[in-house]
């Protein structure tokens, strides 16, 4: 069974990260592989990555083990081997240019200033892939502090709910395609994060492992 798409949550491996912001697009992954009923995982070019055949397709889930900003090199490596083009490629991750608990879905697009989609669209050489952006708030102080926090009690009903539409989203997404996805899920609303996106990426914050 030869996978013939992939979907791909951004995050940072290991307990530490596990429940904070910037990882909530392994979370849309899990919540997939939940719904799916998955419970194989293995590791493969530097991602844990599980298979399932969803509707027409054979669904490749992965979440890189690369750290945030290494993202591409896992990514790029599973895509090259099985010779996927970019548009079998959906990408989950957090925005803190959307407000909190809100979904867009993209066809293509900049890295925004999120260092794990620089590092993507670096070694795919392309930024022409769908995503989906799951906004998380703009940081009231301290980006970095805020992104490798976790959600509030407050937050986790408006969250949980959100990473379950997202999971819906992506279903939409490989199933009907990004047209589809973004007529159902695309709703305005009711105040945007600010400051407004940065189409300018960030500079990096220290190594080559970053967690943010």
């Amino acid at each position: 069974m030869h996978p013939d798409f992939m979907v791909v949550g951004l995050g940072n491996p290991g307990p530490r990260y596990a429940e904070t912001r910037h990882n909530i697009g392994f979370m849309v992954v899990d919540k997939l592989a939940e719904q799916w009923n998955i419970q194989r995982w293995r590791q493969v070019h530097q991602a844990m990555v599980a298979r399932h055949r969803f509707r027409d397709s054979c669904v490749l889930l992965v979440k890189p083990l690369t750290y945030m900003n290494n993202s591409g090199e896992a990514v790029a490596g599973l895509l090259n081997s099985l010779e996927l083009p970019l548009d079998r490629l959906c990408v989950v991750y957090d925005d803190i240019h959307l407000a909190n608990a809100t979904l867009r879905i993209r066809r293509k697009g900049s890295d925004g200033g999120h260092k794990g989609m620089l590092s993507l669209i670096e070694h795919l050489g392309s930024q022409d892939f769908p995503r989906v952006r799951v906004g998380i708030g703009f940081p009231p102080e301290d980006r970095i502090h805020y992104v490798l926090s976790p959600f509030e009690e407050s937050e986790r009903f408006a969250i949980d709910e959100v990473i379950a539409t997202a999971a819906d989203a992506v279903c939409v997404l490989i199933e009907q395609g990004v047209d589809a996805a973004m007529n159902l899920f695309n709703r305005k609303p009711d105040h945007e994060a600010l400051p407004p996106e940065n189409t300018q990426s960030e500079t990096s914050d220290g190594g080559s492992g970053d967690p943010a």
